[in-house]
């Protein structure tokens, strides 16, 4: 009797787990994300991805003519931590619905300020910016999906792929005024933050006489092997090899008496042996 109570016990206990257990599969539209540091700003899109599964898409399943959320369940959303512009109309840092009303031969891209908005939602009137692009052929896509094809500081092209349709459009960013700023407001600090400036202006072959400028300022506070090398550079790319050879010289001095922290001292030695004058150019610039 008492080992029959306890198989029945044992089939209520399994019984009522099976019941309570939650049952996971793959869902049809898994949520995604991709999120890009360009420049200085983080641009963030986040959506529900459906696939294709042998349906015709747009002008099937996506009508031609009416608001689209650009993907399926809640919403889609594209956020900038920073201004940016697009179509050469700027966009307030911010959260936006990302919707879309596609056509044969183009898109409507929609950025609306109810980050909630979807088909049955969507208000035209808090649109904060509509613009049109051409569609473009790409290889087939199961799943749809925002890629950032290509990048630098200053600029950002996001592509939505789905089916065999890519759209594309461009985001300006204000990198260079956004560092400039920042060089102006933390100047003063120390020898690190000027080289630091100078340096910006070195990497971006901009402006190198105020590079110069700041590495000089960098110098006066402080000899360092680092300022020293990014003065060698600076004199390079002006094309002012003798001055960078001397310059480079003493980086290496002042790196060889603290070998631990002369972390370029192979790009420093190199350079010395690259920018050596010549026999009878001796001083020459």
């Amino acid at each position: 009797m008492k080992k029959k109570m306890l198989t029945l016990l044992v089939i209520a206990g399994m019984t009522t787990g099976s019941a309570t257990a939650q049952l996971q599969l793959p869902q049809p539209s898994p949520n995604a994300s991709v999120k890009h540091t360009v420049g200085l700003t983080d641009i963030t899109i986040e959506y529900a991805s459906p696939a294709v599964r042998g349906r015709a898409i747009f002008g099937g399943l996506v009508p031609y003519g009416e608001v689209w959320r650009t993907g399926a369940n809640a919403a889609t959303t594209i956020e900038f931590s920073k201004d940016v512009t697009i179509k050469g109309n700027k966009v307030p840092k911010g959260k936006y619905s990302l919707l879309t009303i596609p056509a044969q031969n183009e898109f409507t891209v929609i950025l609306n300020k109810d980050v909630t908005a979807s088909e049955g939602s969507y208000k035209k009137e808090e649109d904060q910016l509509r613009f049109t692009v051409a569609p473009k052929a790409c290889e087939h896509r199961e799943r749809m999906t925002f890629i950032f094809s290509n990048y630098t500081d200053t600029q950002a092209t996001i592509d939505l792929e789905w089916e065999k349709t890519r759209v594309s459009f461009q985001v300006d960013l204000e990198t260079d005024a956004q560092a400039l700023s920042n060089i102006d407001r933390e100047l003063g600090r120390s020898w690190r933050t000027y080289n630091a400036a100078a340096r910006y202006h070195l990497d971006n072959k901009k402006e190198l006489e105020t590079g110069m400028k700041y590495v000089d300022i960098s110098i006066s506070l402080k000899d360092e092997w680092f300022n020293n090398w990014t003065k060698a550079q600076l004199y390079n790319a002006m094309n002012r090899n003798a001055d960078a050879y001397k310059y480079a010289l003493k980086a290496k001095e002042i790196g060889d008496k603290n070998p631990a922290g002369f972390w370029y001292k192979d790009l420093v030695e190199k350079a010395i042996a690259d920018w050596k004058p010549a026999a009878g150019t001796k001083g020459k610039k």
